[in-house]
Formats: C-alpha cells, sequence, structure tokens
C-alpha cells in the first residue's frame, strides 16, 4: 500500500514524494485482532456504559461535530461557483414633465456565469472537499481520545477504590501491631514509648493516605461526569475493586496500514493535498478569466403593455490580469510556502504515530518486567516480615526492624497496585496508537442504570449522513495518483 499524491494541470516547481513501502516494521507485537471498539478488549460493562455516555454527551465532541457540519456547508457552497447566478429584476420610475406624468416599469432575470476556463473553481472545490475529509478525520481522533480519556479515567477509580480496600488491611495490621507494642510496653518488655510512639505515626501514616486517595476519587467522578457530559455535582459511580487483567497484545501490522487508518495522519495527509489544489488555484488566476452575462427584461408603461417590448441580452467578457503589482504571484508564493509546511506537518505526524506505536510495544515490555520483580520483592519482604516477627516475641529481634520490614512491605503492596494500573494505561495508549475510525453512534442495547433513564442532558449522534465515499477521493478524475517508489 502506497501513499498518495495529487498533481495539478499547472507547473508549480518540484512535487514532494513519499512511500509508505520504505518505512521498517514495527518491532514485534501481539497477534490479536482489536475491535475498533477497542475498549470493549477489556469486557467491563461498566467501561462500555460509561464510553457510550460520553459519545453520546460529551460536549467537546459535539462541537467537533458541529466543525466538521460547518466544513462541509463551506464544501457546498463553494461548489456553487459551477452554477450560474440568476437573480430577478423588478423596477419601477415616476417621471414628472410639464404637462405630462408617466411610469414605467420593467420585470425580468439577469444572469452571469464564470467559465471555469483552466480549473481554478475545480481546484478550489477540490481543496474544500478534502478539507472537509481532514475535519471529519479530526473529528474521529476526538473521538478515539475522548473514549481513551473515559477508559483511563474509568481504570484510575478502580484502582483507587483497590488502594481504599488495601489501605483498610493495613490499618487492621498497623492497629493490632499498635495493640502489640502498647502490651509490650506496659509489660516492660521491648515495646518502650519511642516504639510505641513509632507505630502510632505509621497508623497515622496509613490514615493520611486514605484522605489522598478519596480526595482522588471525588476529583476522578468529577472529570468522568464531565467527559460524559453531566454536571460533576452529582457523580457518584461505582466501578469495582479489581482490576482487569490485560487482554491478549494486539498486532501492530505494517506501518503503511498504520498510517491510512489512524485519524490524525489521514487528517495531516488530506490538508496537505488541499494545499494542492489551492497552489492550483493559485497559479490558474493568473490566467484570463471568461465571464458570461445574460438578461432577459420586459418594460412598459401601461400594464397591458406588459410581454410585448422586451430585450433579451447576451454578452461575454474575456478579463486578462496586466498589472497587479504582484499580488497573484506573491499568492502563489505563499500557497507554494503552505503547501510545503503542510507536508512537512504530515511527515512530522507520520513519525510520531509510529513513535507512539515503539514507545507502548517498549513500555508494555518493560512494566511486565518491572511487575514480576515487584512480585519477588513483595514475596521477599512479606517473608522477611513474618520472620521478624517471631524473632520479636523470642527477643531476637529490634522492634525497628520489624516496622521497617512492615512499611517496606505495604509500601510495596500499594506500589504493585499502582504498577498493574500503569500497565494497563499502557495498554490503552498502545489501543489509542493502532486505532482507527469507529462507529460513533451510542449504543442503544447497551445497558444503563436506572437512575439514568431520563438524562436531561442533550444528546447527539455522529456523521452518518452525507458522508462521501472515502477520504482520499478528489472531485477531478484523474488527478491522484500513485507516487513513485523512493
Amino acid at each position: 500500500m502506497i501513499l498518495i499524491a495529487v498533481t495539478g494541470c499547472a507547473t508549480k516547481g518540484p512535487q514532494p514524494s513519499f512511500s509508505a513501502n520504505t518505512l521498517p516494521a514495527f518491532s514485534a507485537g501481539g497477534e490479536a485482532s482489536a475491535s475498533d471498539r477497542w475498549w470493549k478488549e477489556f469486557q467491563d460493562e461498566g467501561l462500555d456504559r460509561e464510553v457510550n455516555r460520553a459519545l453520546g454527551g460529551n460536549f467537546d465532541l459535539a462541537t467537533s461535530l458541529q466543525r466538521l457540519r460547518a466544513a462541509r456547508a463551506v464544501t457546498r457552497r463553494v461548489s456553487s461557483d459551477f452554477f450560474p447566478d440568476v437573480d430577478g429584476l423588478l423596477t419601477g420610475d415616476h417621471s414628472f414633465r410639464s404637462g405630462r406624468n408617466r411610469t414605467r416599469s420593467s420585470f425580468g432575470l439577469d444572469a452571469s456565469w464564470q467559465v471555469d476556463l483552466w480549473g481554478r473553481i475545480q481546484s478550489r472545490v477540490d481543496a474544500e472537499r478534502l478539507r472537509s475529509e481532514a475535519t471529519k478525520a479530526d473529528y474521529h481522533a476526538v473521538a478515539l481520545v475522548l473514549s481513551a480519556e473515559v477508559a483511563r479515567t474509568w481504570f484510575l477509580l478502580i484502582e483507587s477504590y483497590a488502594q481504599l480496600d488495601l489501605l483498610k488491611e493495613q490499618l487492621v495490621t498497623n492497629l493490632d501491631g499498635l495493640k502489640a507494642v502498647e502490651g509490650a510496653f506496659a509489660n516492660g518488655g521491648q515495646g518502650g514509648s519511642p516504639n510505641v510512639l513509632r507505630q502510632r505515626q505509621l497508623v497515622e501514616s496509613t490514615l493520611e493516605q486514605f484522605t489522598v486517595v478519596k480526595a482522588d476519587i471525588e476529583v476522578l467522578e468529577h472529570q468522568l461526569a464531565v467527559l460524559t457530559g453531566q454536571p460533576p455535582q452529582e457523580a457518584n459511580y461505582e466501578p469495582g475493586r479489581t482490576l482487569p487483567d490485560l487482554p491478549p497484545q494486539p498486532a501492530t501490522r505494517l506501518p503503511c496500514e498504520l498510517l491510512y487508518r489512524r485519524p490524525d495522519v489521514r487528517a495531516d495527509y488530506l490538508e496537505y493535498v488541499a494545499a494542492e489544489h489551492d497552489l492550483d488555484a493559485a497559479v490558474t488566476d493568473q490566467y484570463p478569466r471568461l465571464d458570461l452575462t445574460g438578461s432577459f427584461l420586459n418594460s412598459a408603461e401601461q400594464p397591458e403593455m406588459f410581454f410585448r417590448n422586451w430585450a433579451l441580452g447576451i454578452g461575454g467578457q474575456l478579463i486578462g490580469p496586466i498589472l497587479d503589482g504582484g499580488q497573484r504571484q506573491a499568492e502563489v508564493e505563499r500557497t507554494r510556502a503552505v503547501r510545503m509546511q503542510r507536508y512537512n506537518e504530515f511527515r512530522q505526524t507520520v513519525l510520531i504515530a509510529m513513535q507512539d506505536v515503539e514507545d507502548g510495544l517498549a513500555l508494555e515490555r518493560y512494566q511486565e518486567q518491572r511487575i514480576q520483580k515487584l512480585q519477588e520483592q513483595l514475596k521477599l519482604a512479606k517473608q522477611a516480615s513474618a520472620q521478624l516477627s517471631q524473632q520479636f516475641i523470642t527477643g531476637d529481634a529490634r522492634f525497628l526492624d520489624i516496622l521497617s520490614a512492615n512499611q517496606s512491605q505495604q509500601r510495596l503492596q500499594r506500589t504493585m497496585l499502582s504498577a498493574r494500573l500503569e500497565l494497563i494505561l499502557i495498554r490503552i495508549g498502545l489501543y489509542l496508537s493502532l486505532a482507527g475510525d469507529f462507529d460513533t453512534r451510542p449504543e442503544v442495547d447497551i445497558k444503563v442504570p436506572e437512575d439514568a433513564q431520563d438524562d436531561p442532558m442533550p444528546r447527539f449522534l455522529g456523521p452518518r449522513d452525507d458522508e462521501p465515499d472515502g477520504p482520499l477521493q478528489s472531485a477531478r478524475p484523474g488527478r491522484i495518483r500513485e507516487l513513485p517508489e523512493d
């Protein structure tokens, strides 16, 4: 599969070239084929419901949809230049002369049409149509980012609730340790007053972590509510307390497939092709222009004379620029620079798209290795804590050693949860880097809680009507060709 470029009928200087076949293959990825609605790979009904809500209620997505509709309207407006302008005329005048007054009325049609001799109008229409398709790609990019933000927020909520459960267990353990130290202090054992204070500090530190996690939960609920188009004041979610297992790693496929699939790459490419047509229009604007005019008029001084005194006029003008102070040539140079600007932006987006995939693969690989090391550390910390507890009872270990071991174990438990969350967030980034367009209409058969059945918030649907056949089509046959191999 090869990327394509557009060449115009006028000489515009050297053409940039690019071949996707020369791109190196991605690092080895998985073999699974991810769904277009990639978040369904996690098999979480709650996540499906919230993404569905966001697709139906997010106002940033709604704004992007209106931007798409405005771009399509601009295309229709520019396309109207293909057709003649026809206006209706109705005039009347009353003159006063010595001894005689006269009233004269006239009506008819007046038409004008600019003949597209050199394809200037066609180039402008092509440019706007391609920009409309680029706006459509931007819309799908917004939908993809929105789905990723909802998924990230959802799993952050799950991890926060899991941290709360873990902190509750750690608090019970630390309170039991405090009772043991206080009992040892009362009996004159190793539980001296500094040890009691240190254990109380550990209890207070655990309680402090509670407040941090609770604040995170409330902020995340507000964020999820806004993402789904809901007021944050009434946000209340029950996402669960168990992070899902990581789905099978998706296949990366070929780089050229990725470039056609990703909407941000496609949008930048379409902007470049639109700039190519703008340059066509600027070049042909230096050539002569042919305007045709026509009129059909009736005029009479008395109503009964209407349709008896009519005139038909047809004319034409061939207008060619002679002196314009270099205005048209400057416009050609400007559009040529914009064309190269769009081309460079497209190439940069291509590199970033491939970087996103490679980053996701590398981060996931090393994060899995990190989790394995954390699991081993946690296993050793539990063993050390258990042995030190037994030695403390027999008087062979100091309290500081037990305290340090307990703190290390509890810290590792919390870090393990955060590392598992980080692995899921990395996978979300990988899905996003490989994702393409999907049907943005909310699913009608998704399960919605009873308290959300009568949702007063406005809803909208994604673009389904009046869609062109494909993102890389041109209005002029034969304008699109494959780029040569580098």
